[in-house]
C-alpha cells in the first residue's frame, strides 16, 4: 500500500490576517508600547510574517517605524540537524541599525514544532548582543515539544499527528494570490496502490 496525500485547509487568509492583527495588538499590551522593540523574521515566511506584524504595529501605534525595527534572522549555521539534513542555503540575516542590545526582540516563524529551529535563533541571538527580553511569537503551534520552548503569541493552537505536515502557504514564498494564502494539514491516507519507495514526508515546522 502506498499512502497518498489527503490535504485539509485549517486557516484562511482572512483567519491568518486576524491572528496577526491579534498577535500584533497582544504584542503592545504585553511589552506597554512599542518602545524598543525589535521584530525578527525566522527565514523565510517567519521574516514575510515579521514583516506583515510590522505594518500592523504601524497602524496601532504610528511610532514604530517597521523599516527601522523589522528585521531577519539566519539560523542556518545554528541548526543541530545539518549532518542529517545536508547542506543549507544560508538566507540573509537584517538587524535594524540599532543593533540589539538592550531591546526586546521578537522573534516570528511560521510553526512552532520541535524548538529546534527557535533554540538556533536564540544561540544566533547570543552572537550577535544581548537582548533584554526575548519574546516568541508563530502564526501555527502545533505542539509535539522536545525543547523546552513555548510561544509567548500564537495565532492558533493547532493539535497534530507527528506523521502530518503542516504547511503556511503565502504570496510571497508559494506564488498563492493573497486572498487564497491558508494553513494547511496534509495527512496520508493509505490506498491499494502498488508500494512506492521512500517514506511519507515530516509534520512541518521546527
Amino acid at each position: 500500500m502506498t499512502r497518498s496525500p489527503e490535504t485539509s485547509h485549517v486557516m484562511s487568509a482572512s483567519d491568518m490576517d486576524r491572528a496577526l492583527t491579534r498577535i500584533a495588538h497582544e504584542i503592545v499590551e504585553s511589552h506597554r508600547g512599542i518602545e524598543g522593540l525589535l521584530l525578527l523574521g525566522i527565514p523565510r515566511r517567519g521574516t514575510i510574517l515579521a514583516r506583515r506584524l510590522g505594518e500592523r504595529l504601524a497602524r496601532i501605534d504610528p511610532g514604530f517605524d517597521p523599516e527601522q525595527s523589522t528585521g531577519s534572522l539566519d539560523i542556518t549555521l545554528y541548526r543541530d540537524d545539518l549532518r542529517a539534513h545536508g547542506a543549507r542555503t544560508p538566507e540573509p540575516t537584517k538587524i535594524p541599525g540599532a543593533g540589539i542590545d538592550g531591546a526586546t526582540v521578537v522573534l516570528v516563524d511560521d510553526v512552532l514544532y520541535s524548538g529546534r529551529t527557535v533554540r538556533a535563533a536564540l544561540d544566533a541571538l547570543q552572537a550577535l548582543g544581548r537582548p533584554a527580553v526575548v519574546r516568541l511569537a508563530v502564526l501555527v503551534d502545533r505542539g509535539h515539544r522536545e525543547l523546552p520552548i513555548r510561544s509567548d503569541h500564537v495565532g492558533k493552537n493547532l493539535p497534530t499527528s507527528r506523521e502530518e505536515r503542516v504547511s503556511v502557504l503565502l504570496d510571497e514564498v508559494d506564488g498563492v494570490p493573497r486572498e487564497e494564502e491558508a494553513v494547511v494539514i496534509q495527512r496520508h491516507a493509505a490506498t491499494s496502490s502498488p508500494p512506492a519507495t521512500g517514506s511519507p514526508a515530516a509534520g512541518g515546522g521546527c
